[in-house]
């Protein structure tokens, strides 16, 4: 099984530890804040801006995966080391947090972890925070290598719609699914990729943090047995992320994300 996820009575007898870097990959409310006011953080975390930093500035869609240099660039300026344990969590406990440990992996950095439960499990426990402050931060040498196995462009989701290479998992709620709330995005029709699996996110996750393994066994029941691929989808990529972290603990298939996700899909096939 693999360790994808740290408690955070682990990570706060670890701070301050050698090579081990904190990153806040919190999603701001506010579009292109970095830093909001009176925000409060693990102590000595850094900001993995997913929306600006690490998102492809170019894309027309949102959260795209951006370039090698771009990436290796923004990890560089957080300080991050190849020899680096990397600790990422996020304010609502697990949402964007396993986006950011995703794309780090794929990028070739393997010694990264989740903080299961978060901001809120940390805060819950009464461990310390500290206010968001700019800081000088000594570069890293990181050196990114990207795995093109681990996304999938839409070229792919739609010719897979008639091959069934691989089965898509889209991780938004079954009424986005099934088309019976509009999306949130109001350019978009309702829907999903045809073929395609629906696991909600939220049904990996309790009070915040990931089902234990045990109890994660329902979930992914109507997955035994399947060999295929599996390439997880929802709205941008993001949640996503959290479902193919949670199937790691039970599957072995090849996994990766569809980086445009129903986003691109829908705009593209509308």
């Amino acid at each position: 099984m693999k360790k994808n996820t740290i408690d955070v009575s682990e990570l706060r007898d670890r701070l301050g530890t050698p090579n081990l870097i904190v990153l806040d990959a919190t999603i701001p409310k506010v579009a292109g804040a970095a830093l909001p006011k009176g925000k409060r953080r693990i102590p000595g975390a850094r900001f993995f801006d997913i929306k600006k930093a690490f998102s492809d500035r170019d894309s027309p869609f949102p959260n795209t995966f951006p370039k090698v240099e771009q990436f290796q660039e923004a990890c560089r300026a957080l300080g991050i080391d190849n020899e680096s344990t990397v600790v990422v969590y996020d304010d609502l406990g697990i949402y964007s947090s396993p986006r950011a440990w995703w794309m780090l992996r794929t990028m070739g950095h393997k010694n990264v972890l989740v903080l299961d439960g978060g901001l809120p499990e940390w805060e819950r426990r009464g461990y310390a925070t500290e206010a968001v402050t700019e800081r000088p931060i000594t570069a890293g040498n990181f050196k990114a290598s990207f795995d093109a196995d681990a996304v999938e462009q839409f070229e792919f989701i739609q010719s897979n719609s008639s091959s069934s290479e691989a089965l898509v998992i889209d991780a938004r709620s079954a009424d986005r699914f099934y088309a019976r709330v509009p999306e949130p995005r109001a350019d978009l029709r309702g829907g999903h990729i045809p073929g395609s699996m629906n696991i909600p996110y939220t049904e990996v996750l309790e009070n915040g943090k990931f089902k234990s393994p045990q109890t994660l066994k329902p979930v992914f029941e109507p997955l035994q047995g399947e060999t295929r691929p599996l390439v997880f989808s929802c709205g941008s990529g993001i949640t996503a992320c959290i479902v193919l972290l949670a199937s790691e603990q039970l599957l072995q298939n090849q996994l990766a994300v569809y980086d445009g996700s129903w986003t691109e899909y829908a705009l593209k096939t509308s």
